[in-house]
């Protein structure tokens, strides 16, 4: 009986460091102002849809592939405004050209690894040649992002194949899964495990009722703040603390989607406020760092047909005194998706035997208790 006290003890100290993946919101997490969408995701937007197929095989495949699709019909058919807009080009953003000249989009959106963009390029154009209605088509503008995982991964090998980013797009749906899924398989945030991470927020109607949604992909560094808490430094893990040169490389792939009525250029101009977002969780889009936000507006008013059918294109926008609202929403929205990707990532070993712990909850919550971020 003796040792009752000690055993109770290990017990307790055991659920205290137990913490399962929870998202930020779930923690009493609230950065910004703005009230999140119902399932606070980038598929608040309504007909936005995403999909994962996720890799992880014996000791050395852990990356993946995401798919974020505007809307569920034919893409190509009824394109969308959409903009692009680069933080530091340190990357692969295929198609991005083609956006910035013609201010649209006519794929799903992949996202996957560095050195298998090709084969995200070779599935899109694949899919969107075998859809219905595109028999006569001859040129495809695939847009497909990356990040490098190739710590965790062995990148060198290859390992997506076009099978692979066709299941995401197919399998694409509503509910999103965050963490170590999809492209975000492999990634690293800050020093710990990346990943996949979503968002939106819900302007009132007085302000529009429109809705923006973000979805990320992080694999950068810098020095971690939450909500205004310095957590980085709290750690002591930020990039530089020890002169090593590299630890802040890495890219920022950043999605975000809108069903409020916009051009291009005022998707661009939305797209340079999502860097902010980064900006705030101590992001510093480094020498060696992709950092690409792609805007896109699902308002079925502003589409674009493949096939011109009249000599005038009517479209409804915001005007630009209306935006602000807008922009404050895609920051605030890429902020909290950056700490989901953080929060819903899971300690993961991978190639060569190299391991990322996940952020240590049971370090970084009475952190943010310190500064007033939560009070639980």
């Amino acid at each position: 009986m003796k040792h009752i006290p000690l055993l109770l003890f290990c017990c307790i100290l055991i659920n205290f460091n137990a913490f399962s993946q929870e998202r930020a919101r779930n923690l009493g997490i609230k950065t910004g102002v703005l009230p999140a969408g119902a399932k606070n995701s980038i598929t608040d937007v309504a007909g936005v849809k995403v999909g994962h197929t996720t890799l992880i095989k014996g000791d050395s495949v852990r990356t993946g592939v995401t798919a974020i699709l505007p809307h569920t019909g034919n893409i190509f058919q009824q394109k969308v405004p959409a903009a692009v807009f680069v933080g530091n080009g340190f990357g692969k953003l295929a198609g991005s050209t083609q956006i910035e000249e013609l201010g649209n989009i006519e794929t799903p959106i992949i996202l996957t690894n560095t050195l298998n963009v090709a084969t995200g390029i070779n599935a899109v154009i694949k899919y969107t040649l075998n859809l219905e209605g595109n028999n006569d088509v001859r040129s495809v503008n695939a847009v497909v992002g990356e990040t490098n995982d190739g710590y965790l991964n062995d990148i060198r090998s290859q390992f997506v194949r076009v099978e692979d980013v066709i299941s995401a797009i197919e399998n694409a749906a509503s509910e999103v899964k965050e963490g170590n899924v999809g492209a975000g398989t492999g990634t690293i945030c800050f020093g710990f495990k990346g990943g996949i991470g979503t968002a939106s927020r819900k302007l009132p109607e007085s302000l529009g009722g429109y809705t923006i949604g973000v979805l990320v992909q992080t694999n950068f560094g810098g020095n971690l703040q939450i909500d205004g808490a310095p957590v980085g430094e709290e750690l002591q893990q930020f990039s530089f603390r020890d002169r090593i040169l590299d630890s802040a490389d890495g890219s920022c792939m950043i999605v975000v989607a809108t069903d409020a009525p916009l051009d291009s250029r005022n998707l661009k101009r939305l797209a340079k406020r999502a860097m902010l977002g980064l900006g705030k969780t101590g992001g510093i889009a480094s020498n060696g760092s992709g950092d690409y936000v792609i805007a896109f507006s699902t308002a079925e008013s502003n589409r674009i047909p493949y096939k011109i059918e009249s000599n005038l294109l009517q479209m409804e926008v915001v005007p630009n005194d209306l935006m602000s609202p807008l922009f404050m929403g895609a920051i605030e929205a890429t902020e909290e998706a950056i700490l989901n990707s953080l929060f819903m990532a899971e300690t993961m070993t991978g190639y060569k035997g190299r391991k990322i712990k996940a952020l240590p909850q049971n370090q970084v919550l009475p952190i943010l208790k310190k500064y007033g971020v939560i009070n639980k």
